[in-house]
């Protein structure tokens, strides 16, 4: 028996075990943090009590202080325990690998599916309201049990016009019949479920089905049948230049529903039209589906073909990749493993749900324990290329654009990183415009003068509000601004 079999029942869903150097060992919950032994642990008593729990073939990796993974099974519940080390700091995570929330969405998992549902013999009830969707030229669809179906349009909410309330019961019906079984079940356990839908010849769905106070609800976003390419999307050379790296981490950051999708999408088309690669995407859904054509690409898809952005992204080393995109970086743990790839003679892209580039530093370096964060800049200095920070505004006479901020990491950003300095990084960003560079607030100026958005729309989208009313005073000098 291991001495942290005590500990480890008392894992509940949701929560994990904490063993780190110079702390006592912990409980992460949803309220806190909970000491559960008051007693700080030493490197060596860390690695002593994980490798109880190790197997033999992982034991080594313990001793040598190598980043592991490995599985545990205590009476009848499994854990995955996740181990880190940083020259003489080390870290243990154990969290449950058999959620009992998830047990029901998972068994209808282990069968091969398909990415796409095609739509059912005949078209279901609910096409009619997606071909309306489109021919409007929404990008979302809104459904609520007891509500009018509802669009989105140039960024506003309108209701879809004609039609009815859509009651509780029927709309139970009208998403059931398009849902996968495994959607069905994953659905019923937790009360959310995402999967992609396509109708052939109309578009491509992103659909998350989820449970409010007036029943089962729905939200649809467009995917079009056509990748939207990088000429297309007007993305500079200098960014396009990010294609062609052949080891590094690129991100494109933004609020969600500001066009990540969409400009990721095109920098892997770029690359596949250009290139002769291997590139493994890791998707929750898969959105675009891309053909072959220069490049092989391998795109899987979270909950259906991997348990975890973190899973995928860890036997991705195994399947010689020289490309990886990562849908998401929403843990610490994904995070990790992203810049290790990256450093290790990879290219890859993520995404955050940030707002700057600037700020897109902070938040990867804040995911960590303070004692690692020193570390994790020096690694983010070497290995972090480009930052592309980006939001969708309303043009004027319909539809929506991208204003975007562009960050590439050059040896006066690096140091800034290295050094913990990353206020400083939007200076470096003002005076490089030469090297393709461009703050927010200035890409939304030149919109503005260009006559593609409202002022109101860029101070709307604006982080920095402030200094770009003050820039829109001086519109005509917009070639000039580089000091204001």
């Amino acid at each position: 028996m291991s001495q942290l079999d005590g500990l480890i029942e008392r894992i509940q869903h949701g929560q994990e075990l904490l063993l780190e150097t110079g702390k006592e060992p912990s409980m992460r919950t949803a309220e806190g943090i909970k000491v559960m032994v008051k007693k700080p642990l030493t490197s060596s008593q860390v690695s002593a009590l994980l490798s109880e729990l190790a197997p033999d073939d992982k034991k080594d990796d313990l001793k040598q202080g190598r980043h592991s993974v490995f599985g545990y099974r205590l009476k009848d519940r499994s854990f995955h325990i996740t181990f880190m080390a940083n020259g003489e700091q080390v870290r243990g995570v154990i969290t449950p690998s058999e959620e009992e929330a998830e047990l029901k969405a998972t068994e209808a998992m282990h069968a091969p599916v398909t990415e796409t549902v095609p739509a059912p013999a005949g078209p279901a009830e609910i096409d009619s309201l997606f071909r309306k969707m489109v021919e409007i030229g929404s990008s979302d669809l809104h459904l609520t049990s007891n509500h009018k179906p509802m669009i989105r349009v140039s960024g506003d909410m309108a209701e879809i016009d004609g039609e009815p309330v859509i009651s509780s019961d029927r709309m139970r019906k009208m998403l059931y019949e398009i849902m996968p079984q495994h959607n069905r079940n994953q659905f019923e356990a937790t009360k959310d479920t995402d999967f992609p839908y396509e109708i052939e010849g109309l578009a491509r769905f992103r659909a998350n089905i989820f449970q409010d106070r007036q029943g089962i609800g729905a939200v649809f976003r467009q995917i079009p049948m056509e990748i939207v390419t990088a000429e297309k999307l007007g993305l500079s050379k200098e960014v396009l230049d990010l294609c062609f790296l052949s080891k590094g981490l690129v991100l494109v950051t933004g609020p969600t529903g500001s066009g990540k999708s969409t400009t990721l999408c095109a920098l892997i088309d770029y690359i596949n039209r250009n290139r002769k690669l291997h590139i493994i995407t890791i998707e929750d859904p898969i959105e675009f589906v891309h053909p072959k054509k220069q490049c092989l690409i391998n795109q899987r898809e979270v909950h259906v073909h991997t348990k975890s952005f973190s899973t995928a992204l860890r036997a991705a080393l195994r399947e010689d990749p020289d490309i990886m995109l990562v849908g998401e970086m929403r843990d610490l743990e994904t995070v990790s493993i992203a810049l290790e790839t990256a450093e290790t003679g990879h290219l890859v892209f993520g995404t955050l749900h940030t707002s700057t580039a600037a700020s897109t530093v902070d938040r990867i370096v804040d995911q960590f324990p303070a004692d690692r964060q020193a570390q994790i800049r020096t690694m983010l200095a070497g290995s972090l290329k480009g930052v592309i920070s980006q939001t969708l505004c309303k043009k004027i006479g319909g539809g929506r654009l991208a204003a975007q901020e562009i960050l590439f990491v050059n040896p006066a950003v690096s140091n800034l990183i290295r050094e913990g300095k990353i206020y400083q990084i939007p200076s470096v960003i003002q005076t490089a415009k030469s090297q393709g560079m461009i703050l927010l607030n200035d890409a939304l100026l030149t919109l503005v003068v260009e006559k593609k958005i409202t002022p109101e729309e860029a101070v709307i989208k604006s982080v920095e509000k402030t200094g770009l009313i003050a820039l829109l005073k001086g519109r005509g000098i917009e070639v000039n601004i580089k000091g204001e």
